[in-house]
């Protein structure tokens, strides 16, 4: 058996000879990555330097270095695009590099639909800045005031000079800026980094707004992607985590003799943390399966999943906050012609990935290396420098794509997993999961209750509102894994424990002139190594609540006989929020009528629209679904989308269309089947057959987008905002069909045919 003990060997030593990484592909299309000795390429990353953020090489070429990643949205053309329109230079000679820790700023990782909205903001200003370096050079080399120069396509020259003329490339090819910036002293999302320069006003564009098609497509099709999972090292091994069979339970004994026949095989075993390495990854998968270990047998941890609700209900509160107060909203209620109430409910949600975590990592005498599909690499690399007993400094992660997140997946336990296992072993090793791994053990979007209570006048308006979210916290489990105490290793490992209380409530701008808005948080069904752990998943907690809020609209609306659209304008007076919902109703050929109008029409299908309108962080959303519910079957299609999307200043039309449509086709998933089922004592939804998402023949026929562009407003994120709307949008539409108002998720066939009989 061989124990993992944290390292005392001090970084210097593991740096002596300054190794230089070479990644190259390999025959197969795999990943062959090895160390050759050299001088290091770069200086360590630092926000307050120019050359951390903009390369120019001597072809003229730039490389943009961006403290982010992306997870699938296309976010590094975008980023290509707004550094090639402050560097007047072509979007084909931007290459951008991401998520590297010793090559890149941290930005905060990709969370939050921050990427534009945040991470971009960096990349404008540094951009800028290199050109008027670039411009203010080139004037010095050849005797002409800067202010006199020009630049098309990087080259600086004098208008009607044919030979006062320099490349990017003439100009500093291969050498560094060498300039100091400004920034605000805070690493993350926060992070903003300026030089002197004042970046372009929007109507001198002439790159950002343009369809720049993505980069990554060709390559993903026909297999020459790079995936972690395709990441190989000299003497590497392969890795298994050993799961307990029921939720608390930890390992009393393991008889090594289980796994002897197996060549290579060798154990790693502290406290809960118990794993397997093998020199062939069908071998550790073997050694997995036959490793013999005796089981602590825990009281059963969660409740039967039919009265999870019920629960959440009764349970104490942790933590509660009144996030949005205005006016006295009892006095109005008491007031009120008419009194409405409903509550919601919205069940735990896997991340599913497409394929389980992988990590590789390389832990040699004072210092690491980890290779990671997680969204935030230099978290993960935090994380691992401090269950390994290290500075992060001394730890070098490499963000390589993965299988997607959009949130706190099982990407963060794989890094810190595959450490622990090169630290006790002394050789890389790759840890991958299996299937069922993936879909059990990842971190949960949170299951919740919502209430609401809004008081009407006379006309039908309302005039107080009270809306109250209670559930498990978003982020049990922080949303980045720079802390081990927020991965499965270090709950195993009886690390301390540091749960975070968050939640939600609704972002939109209806006029309520009395209104409470609060959430409070319970505690989790199992604090340590659960199954059901919660954190981030993609637009964390806002399609719960927004399909909360938004069916109670329409609820309200229905009450009232009024349309669903006329109803939310009547509360609406913000200009963009009241143009988002007329564009996404006019382009849907919205018909006035009161919802569930046509609820007794004949057929074997019955058909409805529904709508629902969101804010995100400064996006405003509309969303228009048409669905046909199956009479017999109960079976729901969503046939028919149009959102109307306003996030300000749009870089790259075509990535944001996909990005929606992305969202619409998650969303409605996630509305129509996803649900994590359990028992007390363990996660039963471990595949795609007990946790069924969307099939390719249920996607939507049509999704209609009709973009909002508002050059003068800062962009704001699109990642997410556009799945916040989509399962109220759903639901609507399935009661104005059938005149059955659905306040679970998900509206699976067998919910309808009760609700409907």
């Amino acid at each position: 058996m061989v124990h993992s003990q944290p390292s005392q060997v001090s970084r210097r030593d593991v740096l002596k000879g300054a190794a230089t990484l070479v990644v190259t592909l390999g025959m197969a299309g795999e990943l062959s990555v090895a160390l050759a000795a050299g001088p290091a390429a770069r200086p360590a990353p630092t926000a307050d330097q120019l050359d951390s953020w903009i390369a120019v090489h001597a072809d003229g070429n730039v490389t943009a270095f961006f403290g982010k990643i992306d997870g699938g949205q296309g976010l590094d053309v975008a980023v290509a695009q707004m550094v090639a329109e402050e560097l007047d230079l072509a979007v084909a000679r931007v290459q951008v590099v991401m998520g590297d820790t010793a090559r890149t700023v941290n930005q905060g990782g990709a969370s939050g639909s921050t990427g534009v909205q945040k991470g971009g903001v960096t990349l404008r200003n540094v951009a800028a800045e290199a050109r008027r370096v670039l411009v203010e050079l080139a004037g010095l080399r050849m005797g002409v005031p800067p202010e006199q120069l020009t630049v098309s396509d990087g080259v600086v020259g004098l208008p009607g000079d044919a030979v006062k003329r320099l490349s990017y490339g003439q100009i500093l090819g291969n050498h560094p800026f060498d300039r100091q910036l400004d920034w605000n002293g805070k690493l993350g999302n926060d992070l903003v980094a300026k030089g002197k320069a004042v970046p372009k006003r929007p109507d001198q564009y002439q790159v950002v707004g343009q369809p720049v098609p993505r980069r990554d497509v060709a390559a993903k099709v026909f297999a020459r992607a790079e995936y972690v999972t395709d990441v190989k090292l000299p003497g590497m091994l392969h890795g298994r985590m050993i799961r307990p069979p029921a939720a608390g339970a930890m390992p009393q004994a393991v008889d090594e003799s289980s796994i002897r026949a197996i060549k290579g095989a060798r154990l790693v075993w502290k406290n809960g943390f118990l794993g397997v390495v093998a020199p062939r990854e069908w071998d550790a998968i073997r050694a997995a399966q036959m490793l013999a270990v005796t089981w602590s047998t825990p009281q059963p941890p969660f409740p039967d999943q039919p009265s999870l609700y019920d629960h959440i209900r009764r349970a104490p509160v942790v933590k509660r906050q009144v996030e949005a107060e205005k006016g006295n909203v009892e006095a109005a209620m008491a007031g009120a012609a008419r009194v409405i109430e409903a509550e919601y409910e919205w069940p735990f949600q896997s991340h599913a990935s497409m394929g389980p975590a992988c990590a590789v990592a390389d832990v040699r005498e004072g210092g690491a290396t980890v290779w990671t599909g997680s969204q935030k690499p230099h978290y993960a690399r935090d994380g691992v420098a401090a269950i390994l007993g290290l500075p992060p400094e001394k730890v070098h992660g490499i963000w390589v794509l993965g299988p997607g997140s959009y949130g706190r997946n099982d990407a963060g336990d794989a890094a810190i997993d595959a450490a622990l296992l090169s630290q006790a072993v002394g050789r890389p090793v790759r840890l991958q999961g299996m299937r069922h791994e993936g879909h059990a053990w990842d971190p949960k979007g949170p299951a919740s209750v919502h209430r609401i209570r809004a008081g009407l006048d006379q006309q039908g308006k309302i005039v107080s509102y009270r809306f109250e979210s209670k559930g498990l916290s978003r982020i049990d489990i922080n949303s980045h894994e720079s802390h081990p105490s927020d991965s499965l290793a270090g709950h195993l490992m009886g690390l301390p424990l540091q749960p975070h209380q968050g939640f939600g409530v609704p972002q939109e701008a209806y006029d309520f002139p009395n209104r409470l808005m609060a959430w409070e948080t319970i505690p989790p069904l199992l604090d340590r190594a659960s199954p059901l752990r919660t954190s981030h998943l993609r637009d964390p907690v806002g399609p719960q609540i927004h399909f909360a809020a938004e069916s109670f609209i329409d609820e309200l609306a229905a009450a009232t006989g009024s349309d669903a659209v006329e109803f939310r304008l009547r509360h609406l007076s913000a200009p963009r929020d009241v143009a988002v919902v007329k564009a996404a109703a006019e382009r849907a050929g919205w018909q006035t009528r009161p919802s569930a109008s046509r609820r007794d029409e004949h057929g074997e299908t019955a058909a409805g629209r529904g709508i629902a309108y969101v804010r995100r962080s400064g996006t405003i959303v509309a969303v228009v679904a048409e669905v046909e519910v199956d009479r017999q079957s109960g079976k729901v299609w969503a046939k028919r989308f149009v959102v109307a999307h306003d996030c300000g200043l749009i870089i790259n039309p075509d990535g944001l269309r996909l990005a929606i449509e992305g969202n619409i086709v998650q969303g409605t998933s996630r509305a129509l089947w996803e649900q994590v089922n359990f028992q007390p004592d363990r996660v039963t939804s471990v595949d795609w057959d007990t946790y069924p998402i969307l099939d390719i023949s249920e996607t939507p026929q049509t999704v209609d987008i009709v973009l909002i562009n508002r050059p003068e407003i800062a962009p704001s994120g699109a990642g997410e905002p556009s799945m916040r709307p989509v399962a109220a949008a759903i639901g609507n539409a399935i009661f104005d069909a059938t005149g059955v108002r659905l306040r679970r998720v998900p509206f699976t066939p067998q919910q309808i045919k009760a609700v409907w009989a």
